[in-house]
């Protein structure tokens, strides 16, 4: 694809679709759990989860194929159509293949999809693998930190380390205040999860199917294609 065909000649109307896109946008939830980074990150799923409404409120279409790329290699094209305007844009992302074979293609279809969603969009993702490495070699910057880790902190650290925050791992059930405040449901657990914008989120799971009107009283919301009861922490 040559560099004049990323996109169409005016994208003034689709510019200003994007920008309401943007104002809407749902956090991707890290649903999954990489075992050789051991970190957590947003699948397909869920990045598609959070982009979809926004986009079709806006009336933006999003298609993404494959197209030719060199032996080894995926090619994949995503495109932004706006429907009322016609004005487009698009990528062209090219990966090598993990195997050359019908796995190693679709798992790199699936990365590879989700990769140039987000950068479309100005999603912010955290990746299974490569990302894990990235963020060891820049400083933290998350608003909300992760689980504690098992490491003692210094004494002059551990002295400036905020209450609310202490440097020692706790229970899931005292991670954060909001768990405490949270109604007590029988066959209903609750569990924290960082979100794609480095907010902490609960979920809630177990049987659910019960509690649901329950549920949404204390503020939960559900997310129909992921089978989640889920909600912010600092709206406890």
């Amino acid at each position: 694809m040559h560099p004049t065909e990323y996109t169409s000649p005016e994208v003034t109307d689709l510019a200003k679709a994007l920008i309401a896109v943007q104002h809407t946008l749902q956090p991707a939830i890290k649903d999954r759990e990489n075992p050789f980074a051991k970190s957590r990150y947003a699948t397909l799923n869920s990045v598609m989860d959070s982009c979809r409404d926004a986009l079709l409120a806006s009336g933006i279409w999003v298609t993404q194929y494959p197209v030719p790329a060199e032996v080894g290699h995926l090619g994949l094209v995503t495109k932004l159509t706006h429907a009322e305007s016609g004005q487009w844009q698009s990528s062209l992302l090219v990966m090598p293949l993990p195997k050359a074979d019908p796995q190693g293609y679709g798992s790199a279809m699936t990365y590879a999809r989700r990769y140039a969603l987000s950068a479309m969009l100005g999603m912010v993702t955290e990746d299974d693998d490569d990302g894990e490495a990235a963020s060891r070699d820049r400083p933290a910057r998350q608003k909300t930190p992760r689980q504690p880790r098992p490491q003692q902190p210094s004494a002059a650290s551990a002295q400036q380390a905020p209450a609310a925050h202490p440097p020692q791992p706790k229970p899931a059930e005292t991670a954060h205040p909001a768990l405490a405040s949270l109604p007590r449901l029988d066959g209903v657990s609750y569990t924290t999860a960082t979100a794609q914008d480095g907010r902490l989120c609960i979920l809630a799971s177990g049987n659910t199917s019960a509690r649901k009107q329950l549920l949404s009283a204390a503020g939960f919301k559900w997310n129909a294609e992921r089978k989640v009861w889920w909600r912010y922490a600092e709206t406890a």
